[in-house]
């Protein structure tokens, strides 16, 4: 069988393309199952389309049989869109991540999807695979209704009378350490860009890799959705996170290296460890960041040493509100302001650069816990301050509130974006005007500083790239009508 794994990435005003760890991970389950014949289609850095993909598959007589597509809520209806070209062509489509997680009769409605993957999905698309290929169900035919694929966890099909069925979940993989490694040989990895252009300048060739060392989160923010990797940690042993590390730089030149777990430092005994581990490997020779926000109760100044005696440059963190009741009773972060004073410390004595994430329009916001947020991101002052409107995701309590009690603003999933300059929702007393305003004030405060301008100014990607810096200034100030003159 001839697969395709697709990633319906769009291209957003962030110039920033990561590669898609989802899909090196099922691509490498696949392999290691004896499906050689795999194809990775990325569309945040690929130049033609999936369409044209199958076409010229089809023109060499080749045709892909199975076109997976994975995608999380904003680009919903781009994989809806990818499915349909790939159903014209004759191909069995499948398809998962965390918006089908969540909502998977939504997409089992449409013509266009055969099967839907809920949950962990690399030994779930093995045994779909199994089943079709033993099963007496043409791979080119326009439906899959094999009775056999009642047997397969956490997916969603029809059956020969067309109705759709949604067998029992999969639960979660407890042995993380014998998932095969992402196929990562089949990324054009040289039209990726290194991980944070904003403060490292853009290069849009880096050799920039990402890694998950662990999944799942079992801490309860109301925006957080966890569909996918759940609410149980499960860290990879520091054995195997080497193994993939000393591949990525020996066998793979990686320039840089992203560690993308929702909590990688939640075992901190772990995580001192591995960092041991890369610094007794010789591995610090390629810098690293961490890409989320780490936990703040689960750091301490050893850490932050070990790391940047590791090789890391950055480290981020999810400061979220600066009032107290929100951030608590209402976000429900496990965290206190001091243990957030302290990890920010803490990080600049080991000589790391430090990243805050800072969410605007939470319920029972009010003007005077919004300025208190920009006033805590002040304080803190770090290297990189990411703004972030709340956007009210599919199967988070923040959705089911605003359901309940508020009015959401699109019923568009590729409105959802947390990028966004614009209020999803209203609820209470909390306008959406007053979001925007407060969240470009954020904007302003914190970047327009004397400091700021000076820092940007000596950066030569801010001259190279002047036309895209100007674009992103003009919209974090102005806002969406800016953005639109700028296109």
């Amino acid at each position: 069988m001839r697969i395709l794994l697709v990633s319906p990435e769009s291209k957003v005003w962030n110039s920033r393309a990561h590669l898609h760890n989802g899909l090196g991970y099922l691509a490498g389950s696949l392999l290691a199952n004896g499906y050689t014949d795999v194809t990775l289609h990325d569309g945040a850095v690929e130049d033609i389309s999936v369409a044209q993909v199958l076409d010229n598959a089809i023109a060499d007589k080749r045709p892909y049989d199975i076109v997976g597509i994975s995608a999380p809520t904003v680009l919903i209806e781009n994989a809806w869109a990818a499915a349909s070209e790939a159903k014209a062509r004759g191909a069995i489509t499948i398809l998962g991540g965390p918006h089908l997680t969540l909502q998977p009769d939504e997409s089992m409605q449409k013509t266009e999807v055969d099967l839907v993957v809920r949950g962990e999905g690399e030994s779930a698309i093995v045994e779909i695979l199994r089943v079709l290929e033993q099963s007496t169900v043409d791979s080119r035919q326009s439906t899959v209704n094999s009775e056999q694929l009642k047997n397969i966890l956490g997916l969603s099909w029809r059956d020969s009378n067309g109705k759709v069925q949604h067998n029992l979940d999969r639960p979660l993989r407890p042995d993380v350490d014998n998932i095969p490694l992402p196929a990562y040989h089949l990324f054009k990895i040289e039209r990726y860009t290194n991980l944070q252009p904003l403060t490292d300048g853009l290069d849009p060739h880096a050799r920039a890799y990402t890694i998950v060392t662990s999944r799942g989160c079992p801490y309860k923010c109301i925006y957080c959705s966890k569909p996918i990797t759940g609410d149980t940690w499960r860290g990879r042993s520091v054995e195997n996170v080497v193994k993939e590390w000393r591949m990525l730089v020996k066998d793979f030149h990686a320039t840089e290296i992203g560690v993308t777990d929702d909590i990688w430092n939640l075992d901190m005994k772990r995580a001192k460890d591995l960092c041991r581990a890369i610094i007794a490997e010789g591995l610090n020779t390629v810098p690293w960041v961490t890409v989320h926000g780490m936990k703040v109760n689960h750091t301490d100044l050893e850490l932050f040493q070990l790391m940047k005696a590791a090789g890391c440059k950055r480290v981020g963190f999810g400061v979220e509100n600066g009032d107290e009741y929100i951030l608590k009773r209402v976000i429900k972060k496990s965290q206190t302001f001091d243990q957030v004073r302290a990890a920010f410390k803490n990080a600049r004595n080991a000589k790391l650069q430090t990243m805050g994430f800072f969410i605007f329009g939470m319920p029972q916001e009010t003007e005077a816990t919004m300025e208190k947020t920009i006033r805590l991101a002040l304080e803190l002052d770090p290297d990189l301050a990411h703004f972030m409107i709340a956007a009210p995701y599919p199967g988070t309590e923040l959705w089911k509130l605003v359901e309940k009690e508020g009015i959401l603003f699109s019923h568009n999933w590729d409105d959802y974006a947390i990028q966004a300059d614009k209020a999803h929702f209203q609820i209470g007393d909390l306008t959406a005007e007053l979001v925007e305003r407060k969240w470009h004030e954020a904007n302003r405060r914190f970047f327009l500083r004397p400091s700021r301008i000076a820092r940007r100014l000596m950066m030569a990607d801010t001259w190279r790239n002047l036309p895209r810096r100007i674009q992103d200034v003009r919209r974090v100030m102005m806002g969406s009508k800016a953005k639109q003159g700028a296109h």
